[in-house]
């Protein structure tokens, strides 16, 4: 891409500043060395000390030039030039000991490691040489005095191939880093043209100013340039676009699925971010593969979901089929249990016991199974009514008294005295009492309580059970609430469905409401459920309670 082109030529130009500077500091430097040997050694004021003068000014110069950029550069090395054909013309022209520094523009053009600047040093330098050989043919030229002769020479070779030297090395070095820039840049580049989505820089209006990439809607990368990414897109989304332009220019950042112009069942995928300077970096990806995907995965769950709801009608009919002969079973059953229509033999009266409580296991099983699938079938209606919260908890703790008797728990309630009137539905808080109740006594050992608390906290019916039973494993909560889900010893799971908790957690969420719960191995378990449900804050309750 040209952004990347051109980013490489910047450090060559700031870079060639400082090199610069140190190379005519150092010509400067030996300029004053031999201009102070020549005076100790007696050598007046003359055309010597001129010509290294000029050489000095034109050092000094070209260190403060040097950081003026690539005008700067140009002045430095015209100035060389000057100096160098004036330094020549005071000593003896061409023949003279300073001649070799009409090639001090060309050494001058190494030094600031910028190849532009070589063909103008090696031609200012060829122009000073010319100059300098027609003033030797036209006039008589000063001449060196002879003592310094050998001095001057030696200082024109030294600082003209040092100069060189250094020049050329430092400028070899430049070299080699431009070519692993450019070979970098080159392979970015190879990386960016190879790679599966379209990359461009856009300006605010969307038009392409550069772009690489694979193609996008039968349209290379270089045939976008200068042209709008409005031509990609159907008619009907270039609002969708217009917005995620003005977006990413906004809040610096957009994406967006359009559809193709050339085929509205073939969308891509756009993502625009801010680039500064006003523009915007695009990058577009054809998203067929993944809407298909996605028309799949929804189809599958349509799918599913009907199967679901299926399953759930089936059970719901499927229970109320069975709980009409179930009935009449029991009914039967409790009229030989009570003998109504004469005696009847203790082994009968047992049979007729035992037909009684499994039928009723078996009823209160279909009758959380036919729960359950109403909720889930999303049929399940709630009977809203008035009543006081404490009696309905008190008609479950009456109810469980009996088997946590049998079972060796202690089971108390504690009650506000004040009423808790709640707007819900009856039955629904009823059976999310019996269900944890029933739930803590099958994992309370003998010898065990299990205490049920009901508070009011604002709107919020709180009833908090809590066991000193097993307790629950940590893995085991995550599962537990899960319809047909079963936690805890292999033969207290046999015992019911797994529904209980489930049937909780869903009649809770039915009025709006929560349940958590707390555990620890053998430390036993605390199940919370808040439901808001309560019509007016119950006064003086805070610290009374009642047993039940």
């Amino acid at each position: 891409m040209s952004g990347a082109r051109s980013t490489s030529a910047k450090p060559a130009g700031r870079g060639g500043a400082a090199p610069g500077m140190l190379w005519h500091a150092a010509w400067a430097l030996a300029t004053a060395a031999a201009m102070a040997g020549l005076s100790l050694q007696g050598l007046r004021i003359g055309p010597e000390l001129l010509a290294l003068a000029a050489g000095g000014a034109a050092a000094i110069a070209g260190a403060l030039l040097s950081t003026l950029g690539p005008a700067g550069r140009t002045a430095a090395i015209l100035m060389w030039g000057a100096a160098g054909a004036v330094a020549a013309h005071l000593t003896g022209g061409t023949a003279g000991p300073l001649a070799a520094w009409c090639l001090a523009p060309a050494a001058a053009a190494t030094a600031f490691r910028a190849r532009e600047t070589l063909a103008l040093g090696a031609a200012v330098s060829l122009a000073a040489a010319a100059v300098t050989a027609l003033d030797g043919a036209l006039m008589t030229l000063p001449q060196a005095d002879a003592a310094a002769a050998p001095w001057l020479g030696l200082l024109s070779l030294g600082t003209v191939t040092l100069g060189f030297a250094w020049g050329l090395v430092d400028l070899q070095g430049s070299v080699a880093r431009d070519q692993r820039r450019t070979a970098r840049a080159a392979d970015i580049i190879a990386i960016l043209e190879a790679q599966p989505l379209l990359l461009a820089v856009l300006d605010r209006a969307g038009r392409v100013l550069t772009a690489a990439g694979a193609p996008v809607g039968g349209h290379e990368p270089r045939s976008l340039e200068g042209r709008s990414l409005g031509h990609l897109v159907a008619e009907a989304d270039l609002p969708a676009l217009a917005g995620a332009l003005h977006e990413a220019a906004r809040d610096g950042r957009a994406s967006v699925y359009l559809a193709r112009a050339d085929d509205a069942d073939s969308p891509f995928e756009l993502t625009v971010r801010q680039a500064g300077d006003g523009r915007l970096v695009a990058a577009l990806r054809d998203a067929r593969e993944q809407f298909a995907r996605e028309r799949r995965l929804e189809a599958e769950r349509v799918t599913a979901e009907q199967q679901n709801a299926g399953k759930s009608r089936f059970l719901a009919n499927m229970s109320h089929e069975l709980r009409t002969p179930l009935n009449a079973i029991m009914g039967f059953s409790d009229i030989m249990r009570q003998r109504l229509f004469g005696p009847l033999g203790d082994r009968y009266a047992e049979y007729a016991e035992l037909i009684h409580e499994s039928g009723t296991h078996l009823l209160e099983l279909i009758n959380d199974v036919l729960d359950m699938s109403k909720i889930e079938a999303e049929r399940f209606e709630l009977h809203i009514e008035t009543f006081d919260a404490r009696d309905a908890i008190s008609a479950v703790l009456r109810l469980m008294r009996g088997q946590a008797d049998r079972a060796g728990v202690h089971l108390r309630g504690v009650l506000p005295i004040a009423a808790l009137p709640a707007d819900a539905d009856k039955r629904a808080v009823k059976q999310i009492a019996l269900n944890l109740i029933s739930n803590s006594l099958k994992f309370t050992p003998r010898g065990g309580s299990v205490t049920v608390t009901v508070q009011g906290d604002g709107d919020t019916l709180e009833l908090v059970v809590a066991d000193t039973g097993v307790g629950i494993a940590r893995d085991d909560l995550a599962r537990l609430g899960r319809p047909f889900e079963q936690v805890g010893e292999a033969e207290k799971r046999t015992e019911g469905t797994g529904l209980g908790l489930s049937l909780v957690r869903a009649f809770a969420r039915l009025h709006g409401g929560e349940m958590s719960v707390e555990s620890e191995v053998g430390q036993g378990t605390t199940v919370t459920v808040r439901l808001p449900v309560l019509v007016e804050k119950p006064a003086g309750q805070q610290p009374l309670r009642r047993k039940v």
